[in-house]
């Protein structure tokens, strides 16, 4: 008989709205970093007003909060605008994005990460299926610890920082 968890809750997402509403739910468990591995910034997801929100409430209200985003391919998100890119702008010390470079771009996954316990994973990013998870620290970690590879090998994206500097 499977133990029953203790802390945070696990979910199966199979929509743009229920990955949505995931995003939200995991970033509101973060007290202090969100990290964020993207293909396009996913519209509809990380510029919709309630996240936007959460962010800017966990900025304002932590002192050491930083938001990390790494986007493979972001001109699309330049080129049609974004209102996380333009809070980020506002924001540009506690929200960082990086563009992933080249030879890196080869993960196929989207996620998001809240203080390396909580997730939202997508094994696809061009498919909304994928799982949501408020507290699980193993794995998170463990994208954590490949998120800060391929940012530490990532170099800050210029065009995220024009116009609002």
């Amino acid at each position: 008989m499977e133990q029953a968890r203790e802390k945070g809750r696990r979910w199966v997402i199979s929509s743009k709205e229920e990955m949505r509403r995931a995003v939200m739910d995991v970033a509101n468990v973060a007290s202090r970093r969100i990290s964020i591995y993207t293909h396009d910034l996913d519209p509809g997801i990380y510029d919709d007003p309630d996240f936007l929100e959460i962010v800017k409430h966990l900025v304002l209200s932590q002192t050491y909060a930083r938001i990390r985003v790494l986007i493979a391919d972001p001109v699309r998100a330049i080129k049609n605008g974004n209102a996380f890119v333009y809070l980020g702008r506002r924001l540009n010390t506690y929200i960082e994005f990086r563009h992933v470079r080249e030879d890196l771009r080869t993960h196929a996954e989207s996620f998001c990460i809240a203080d390396e316990t909580a997730l939202v994973y997508r094994l696809q990013a061009s498919h909304w299926e994928g799982i949501a998870d408020t507290y699980e620290p193993a794995v998170a970690k463990l994208y954590g610890k490949m998120f800060d590879e391929i940012w530490l090998a990532s170099e800050v994206e210029i065009e995220f920082r024009q116009l609002g500097i």
